[in-house]
């Protein structure tokens, strides 16, 4: 995958959000008569673009019968060994940083254990700039490890 676009209300407060994560500007650009970006991060790509006249986003992350993108994951298995420390940090990191540019992290999902196929994870989620959902997982274990 190349990247993964993101339409945001305001690209300095998206951008502000994402450096929080790890992320950083690689590429500056217009796309017509709007602001975007490409910033790396995390091992991907995103794209960011300013809405002129934004609506506010759909609730992905508590409407269940919401359809379309739900959100964005994020695999921290390499990053850190323990996903609520993580977090925590993460909290620390925004509330240090706060700015006119910069929202208070908002946690949707604290870190909680999940069974997906022979595998069990830490999966947290949080909301971006805009609201919406990114997911942060950390593998743990196989089944077959025990």
């Amino acid at each position: 995958m190349h990247h993964a676009s993101i339409r945001t209300s305001n690209i300095h407060q998206a951008i502000a959000f994402y450096e929080q994560l790890g992320f950083q500007v690689c590429e500056r650009f217009t796309a017509g008569i709007t602001l975007a970006c490409w910033m790396e991060g995390l091992g991907g790509r995103i794209e960011l673009l300013q809405v002129p006249q934004p609506r506010p986003a759909a609730d992905a992350f508590g409407d269940e019968h919401y359809t379309g993108y739900y959100h964005l994951s994020f695999d921290l298995t390499d990053v850190t060994t323990d996903l609520p420390e993580w977090l925590t940090h993460l909290k620390a990191k925004f509330q240090s940083a706060q700015s006119d540019q910069l929202i208070p992290l908002q946690v949707l999902l604290e870190p909680t254990q999940q069974m997906i196929g022979d595998r069990i994870y830490e999966v947290a989620f949080i909301a971006d700039a805009d609201g919406l959902p990114l997911e942060f997982l950390r593998m743990m274990n196989r089944l077959e490890d025990y």
